[in-house]
């Protein structure tokens, strides 16, 4: 499982860095050579670091809480969006706004702002507004919907941030170091391992590499998923019943025997009369 994971990101491009002069020394753990002008990414580091990923996103997610995908730059919008709906997290492709974790509140309060723009032009509402007041209402709705769409469904904090290219979203590592969440990051050459949690060296311009690290990311949240199932349904033990049948003695219980109940009867109070007619034939015998 391991070598077709290994193979599959050969062939995807992942160990292509970027040039030596735009290197970070501390990325120099995760790099094997060089070559010309090009750094080489070690792909065993790429294969280690994918693994505890996906291991600590199932832990995650079979907590019950949910994750963030974060990827602003254009070749990730498209792999972002699509693994966040595939798996049923959430995302931001567009832009990251400050505080959309610190100041979650605030957040909230811009989501409503859009299901209240939203009723408004279902029941005909913007419609009825001035051309010029209906113009603004329409552009206020596309931009929060452009921003925060992907986190729409979001009701609390995440339990874990995944971002691709950790050095061009340095604000979202940034908020959530400070709220202590669990932080993933896809970083190139030029970028600081330091920043996230768990870092996974690759190449973060390639297309078809993002994709395929988002794609192992969003099976390991699957597999979290199941785990929260297995959690919620426990195995059911037998009721126990009971008999409705008399209960019987046992056998070597010995019953009590009941004692006979004798009459006693009146004592007989004797004549002084007749004893002494008694006595005197007695006496004549």
């Amino acid at each position: 499982m391991a070598k077709e994971l290994a193979r599959k990101l050969i062939n995807a491009g992942v160990h292509f860095g970027h040039g030596v002069s735009r290197w970070n020394p501390k990325m120099g753990q995760f790099i094997f050579a060089k070559r010309g002008n090009i750094h080489i990414i070690d792909v065993k580091k790429t294969l280690k670091g994918l693994l505890i990923a996906k291991k600590l996103l199932a832990e995650v997610v079979s907590s019950g809480k949910d994750v963030v995908f974060v990827g602003t730059k254009r070749q990730a919008q498209k792999a972002v969006e699509a693994v966040a709906e595939k798996c049923g997290m959430h995302y931001v492709s567009q832009r990251w706004l400050g505080g959309m974790l610190t100041n979650f509140r605030t957040v909230r309060s811009r989501l409503q702002r859009l299901e209240q723009l939203e009723a408004m032009t279902e029941d005909g509402t913007l419609d009825s507004e001035s051309k010029k007041q209906a113009s603004r209402l329409k552009r206020e709705m596309r931009k929060i919907k452009a921003n925060l769409q992907g986190v729409r469904n979001m009701s609390r904090l995440p339990g874990a941030v995944v971002v691709i290219d950790a050095k061009k979203e340095y604000l979202a590592l940034r908020e959530a170091k400070k709220l202590n969440i669990v932080t993933i990051g896809v970083l190139d050459t030029d970028s600081d391992p330091d920043t996230v949690d768990v870092a996974i060296p690759a190449n973060d311009d390639s297309i078809r590499a993002i994709e395929l690290v988002l794609n192992e990311l969003a099976d390991a949240v699957a597999i979290g998923k199941t785990m929260v199932a297995a959690r919620q349904e426990p195995a059911q033990r037998p009721r126990r019943t009971r008999s409705k049948r008399p209960v019987l003695a046992r056998a070597n219980e010995e019953k009590p025997q009941k004692l006979p109940i004798v009459e006693q009867k009146p004592a007989q109070v004797a004549d002084p009369a007749s004893q002494q007619a008694q006595t005197k034939q007695q006496e004549s015998k």
